[in-house]
């Protein structure tokens, strides 16, 4: 067998619909889109979701339930080992990680979490900490300020 030999399975292609190419084609005239009508013009056709002016699904029906989404607190996360970019003895506040790039969104409050591990003594003041990262921090000879 040779490359020129290579075909695709029989069925497992299929040509393209060539629109407007004359009568002899099968799509030709209208080109698929039958006799004039909103669908059969140049241009934007409907919406998804558009009724023919009808009151659409999404509005007749009732409105239910509340969504918390707005209400609750972003937290920008921070792992342990990524806390090794400050030097020995640094204080950690939500402003000196902005200036390393560790924390760069919008938030309303950092967390930080235990993955990696820490070998510098650090001050930590952020408002809130993990279990396990607390441990880590106080292992490595640091303290987490309120």
């Amino acid at each position: 067998m040779r490359l020129h030999d290579l075909q695709p399975r029989p069925g497992a292609t299929k040509r393209r619909k060539r629109i407007g190419c004359g009568e002899s084609s099968g799509h030709g005239k209208t080109s698929c889109k039958g006799h004039k009508g909103q669908k059969a013009r140049a241009g934007k056709g409907i919406r998804p979701g558009f009724e023919g002016g009808q009151m659409p699904l999404h509005r007749r029906l009732p409105k239910k339930g509340f969504s918390n989404a707005m209400f609750k607190t972003a937290f920008e996360v921070v792992n342990v080992g990524a806390l090794n970019a400050f030097e020995d003895g640094a204080t950690v506040t939500e402003q000196a990680l902005r200036e390393k790039g560790l924390v760069n969104r919008a938030c309303d409050a950092v967390k930080i979490l235990g993955g990696g591990e820490l070998a510098r003594s650090l001050t930590v003041q952020v408002d809130k900490v993990s279990a396990s990262a607390r441990e880590k921090i106080e292992k490595a000879g640091g303290s987490i300020a309120a």
